[in-house]
Formats: C-alpha cells, structure tokens, sequence
C-alpha cells in the first residue's frame, strides 16, 4: 500500500484536492443562496406579496414558496 506522504506531493493529488474544494464551495454557494431566498419568501410575504408574486421575483417553483408559507 502506498504511503499518502509519497502521494501528497505529486500533480494529480493536487489536482483531486483543487477540484475537491471547488466542488465543496460551490455547494455551500448554492445552499447559502437557497437559505437566502427563503429568508426572502417569509419577509416579503410579511410585506403583502402573495405566493406567486413571489416565486417570480425570486425565480423560483410556485410549489417552493408555498411549502415555505405552510411551513411557517
């Protein structure tokens, strides 16, 4: 079996690693805008908007906003 230190230092590992942590940022992005955007639905609903009004603004699924409202 191969020792990770002989690994660690070649082109490919650091490559894997790279792309690795770009995945894994790009994840967070996502779920952090979609955190967002539900933190949007509850405070514009607060202000009047309706469901659709709403899932316009936000670019989103009509369906998504309402199971925001229903399950607040």
């Amino acid at each position: 079996m191969l020792s990770m230190e002989l690994i660690k230092g070649t082109k490919v590992y650091e490559e894997l690693k790279e792309e690795a942590r770009q995945e894994v940022e790009e994840e967070v992005r996502k779920e952090a805008k979609e955190e967002i955007k539900i933190s949007m639905i509850t405070k514009l609903m607060q202000r009047g908007m309706n469901s659709k009004e709403i899932a316009e603004l936000l670019e989103l699924d009509i369906e998504v906003v309402r199971k925001v409202v229903e399950g607040k």
